[in-house]
């Protein structure tokens, strides 16, 4: 039975080859909400439970250590088992926390509350001010920025009148129209592109009545499935968490990737509507908070610290290769990015990570990490054995990785012609 506990092929490939990104769950009710490219398919989360109950029968106990938007508690509530997830970043943590809320709420105090809220908007008399903050002067019309703000005073107006959970609500139906409210390059999960324009933009009155109707129609038809507890914390991995002992039957999540993406930056227009940054500086108490995985979370990194710790012994020498090299390229390069310590802080962080959950998995449990292979300056970073071999310092047993799909095949515009894999790392304990 141990063996057993890695999942079947079938499992790990009933689904697509999207079963590693989010673009499934902008079809599930719930999930949709609020777009969130860093996730996975809920539907593959499921399979991947029902297959444990199949092994093993009984429903497990299910933790996200990189909860992000909900997908792994949404989707193992459904399924019967009690789920726990940690989110570090503090704009998505409350996406999260706004859908795993829903379970509990009532559905006419929600669309009470979205009427109330449009009423009190339109009859509004609030005057735009001259000195918003230059980046959303660039990102809306005169106009749209108007109504924004209208709508964000009336949802704070109503936030001592409902259930919190509500007020989540309110709140992500709001954020969620931001960026279909711009008329510049704005997609969901992605880098603010001012310099680019785009012709359709949705009208922030009827973007917000339409996101109401639409969360208020899926709880309707959904909350009745989510049968099973939801528990989620402002947490994160790296550090120690209150979960008990041996309490973790699997693991279902996906850490950041160590492919430069900043997570602080990429919602850096909400955060900066709602006044939780001002300028560029202050992302970096977000990034504080979360895994080294981009080359503006480096500045003052201590790299031989980190490699000189024990933690870091089953990779070191294959790192301090890579180290040293992507330390020399970045002499050559443009704007010498800090890749050399981010792959050093990133593989860090993770042993902390592992270390942490092989406190709370019990023994004969099992993890599934999403991940993806790297090559900052076009140097390969083994990603899925570095981690594997981390697993196994911190405690676990052993691992074995199922590739899912290639990435970077096609060149056009690519800055290195390494070819990369995403896929599943299954590690048991």
């Amino acid at each position: 039975m141990q063996q057993e506990l890695f999942a079947s092929p079938n499992a790990l490939t009933a689904g697509s080859k999207n079963d590693t990104t989010f673009v499934n769950n902008m079809k599930l009710p719930i999930h949709r909400w609020f777009r969130f490219s860093a996730g996975y398919s809920a539907k593959w989360v499921e399979t991947l439970l029902q297959d444990y109950d199949n092994l093993v029968g009984v429903r497990p106990t299910v933790l996200d250590p990189f909860a992000g938007s909900g997908t792994t508690l949404l989707a193992a509530s459904r399924h019967g088992s009690t789920a726990y997830g940690w989110e570090s970043q503090p704009f998505i943590y409350r996406i999260a926390r706004a859908k795993v809320g829903s379970a509990g709420i009532d559905p006419e105090e929600l669309r009470n509350a979205g009427e109330q809220v449009l009423l009190a908007a339109g009859r509004s008399t609030y005057e735009l001010r001259e000195d918003e903050h230059p980046l959303l002067q660039k990102c809306f019309h005169g106009d749209v920025l108007h109504d924004l703000r209208k709508l964000q005073c009336a949802i704070m107006s109503t936030e001592s009148r409902y259930d919190p959970k509500v007020d989540d609500l309110l709140w992500l139906a709001f954020v969620g129209i931001l960026r279909p409210a711009s008329h510049v390059g704005t997609a969901q999960w992605q880098y603010i592109q001012p310099n680019k324009t785009k012709s359709k933009i949705v009208r922030p009155f009827e973007g917000f009545a339409s996101r109401m109707r639409m969360i208020y129609e899926d709880i309707l038809t959904e909350q009745r499935h989510l049968s099973a507890g939801m528990y989620l914390a402002f947490h994160d991995a790296r550090g120690a968490s209150t979960l008990a002992q041996d309490s973790v039957d699997i693991v279902i999540t996906s850490p950041p990737y160590a492919n430069n993406f900043d997570y602080a930056d990429a919602t850096r227009l909400e955060m900066t509507f709602l006044g939780q940054v001002e300028r560029w500086s202050d992302l970096q108490s977000i990034r504080d908070s979360l895994v080294h995985a981009c080359s503006q979370h480096m500045t003052g990194y201590d790299s031989t610290a980190a490699l000189a710790d024990t933690l870091l012994d089953p990779v070191r020498p294959t790192l301090c290769q890579i180290y040293e090299d992507l330390a020399a390229i970045r002499m050559t390069r443009g704007g010498k990015k800090a890749y050399h310590s981010m792959i050093v802080g990133y593989f860090y962080d993770m042993a902390l990570v592992w270390k942490n959950l092989r406190g709370v998995v019990r023994s004969g449990g099992v993890a599934h990490f999403v991940v993806g292979d790297s090559a900052p300056y076009g140097v390969y970073v083994p990603v899925d054995t570095f981690l594997g071999e981390l697993a196994i310092a911190a405690g676990f047993k052993d691992y074995r990785f199922v590739e899912l799909r290639r990435r970077n095949t096609k060149w056009r515009n690519r800055k290195h012609r390494v070819p990369l894999k995403e896929g599943v790392l299954e590690v048991r304990a």
